[in-house]
């Protein structure tokens, strides 16, 4: 008789929640874009968000929320409710390297967030200025080598990939070489072509054209992986085993939010993703295509870059109090 009232009451309390999640969702969404409009994030996440409206069948409304090195915004995220209406765009800045910077972040990466698909990455291309002598990775590390503080070395701040990337070749292989910080990319590249400036890390939405056209020399490329954008230029993997980095974007929520909801995002992300059209898309973004992953490959890959964003922020000195 206990028993029959007891799984009465269980279905009685159990059957809304179950017919709750079900039903989500049946509102408008938000996704958060910790970065200004018209950034690569935001261009992604406006492409992200109108696949998955169509699949969901409710509105996604995109909110740019850029400051503090994006962690605005995931603070933000951060502290909404854990339902499902509140998604975020992020990168391994948002969850790597920001984070590392401060000295009291805003955001615990591993523990504030529930992963739900990584969606693409962009590989770094190592330029240099066509009067620099060097034509390879090997050949740019003995010549610095060969004249201690003759070089230098742009970037777009302290704390970007491109800052990073060249601060552990620095450490790895005791290179004196002054960095150069601009405003942006767009900033640094005429002096790379000028020669004021001898090399860079640019990312390949950048970098590409400028290849392509000549006017800047691809040394390597910051993934282990050939990139198939230009070919011809070998990963610095092949001339310094192990070095391996690329800038990640994909999708998170907020950590409390239910396990369905994070696999039904992840479920319908995964149909789009795996078409050509969009693999395609990405292409013209100069991003590399993610395999498809899971929530907890895309945790992981958090977990595992969160440890080595914050040892490259620690080999840089780079700070923000």
């Amino acid at each position: 008789m206990w028993s029959r009232a007891l799984f009465c009451a269980a279905i009685a309390v159990s059957t809304p929640l179950a017919w709750a999640q079900d039903a989500w969702p049946t509102r408008a969404i938000k996704m958060v874009v910790p970065y200004p409009p018209g950034a690569l994030t935001d261009t992604l996440a406006r492409a992200v968000t109108e696949r998955l409206s169509r699949a969901l069948g409710q509105p996604i409304v995109v909110e740019n929320r850029a400051g503090a090195g994006t962690l605005l915004g995931a603070e933000q995220v951060k502290h909404a409710p854990a339902d499902g209406y509140t998604l975020m765009m992020v990168t391994s800045t948002t969850l790597g390297i920001s984070p590392a910077l401060y000295k009291k972040p805003a955001i615990d990466p591993v523990k504030d967030f529930a992963p739900v698909a990584q969606v693409g990455a962009v590989d770094f291309f190592l330029i240099a200025a066509p009067s620099f002598p060097a034509k390879s990775v090997k050949e740019m590390l003995d010549l610095i080598k060969s004249g201690p503080g003759k070089y230098n070395y742009a970037s777009v701040g302290s704390g970007s990939p491109h800052h990073l990337f060249m601060e552990v070749l620095k450490k790895d292989f005791g290179l004196d070489i002054r960095h150069v910080p601009y405003k942006g990319t767009v900033a640094a590249i005429p002096d790379v072509i000028n020669g004021n400036v001898q090399v860079m890390f640019a990312d390949a939405t950048v970098a590409v054209p400028q290849i392509k056209a000549g006017r800047v020399n691809g040394l390597g490329t910051s993934s282990a992986r050939q990139t198939a954008l230009v070919p011809q230029v070998p990963p610095i993997a092949r001339t310094v085993p192990g070095f391996d980095w690329q800038a990640w974007q994909g999708v998170a929520v907020a950590a409390a939010t239910p396990r369905a909801i994070v696999q039904r995002l992840n479920a319908e992300m995964q149909k789009f993703q795996n078409t050509a059209e969009f693999r395609a898309l990405l292409g013209k973004f100069g991003m590399e295509p993610s395999p498809p992953n899971t929530p907890e490959q895309f945790s992981d890959v958090v977990k595992k870059d969160a440890v080595r964003w914050a040892e490259a922020v620690r080999v840089s000195g780079a700070r923000v109090d």
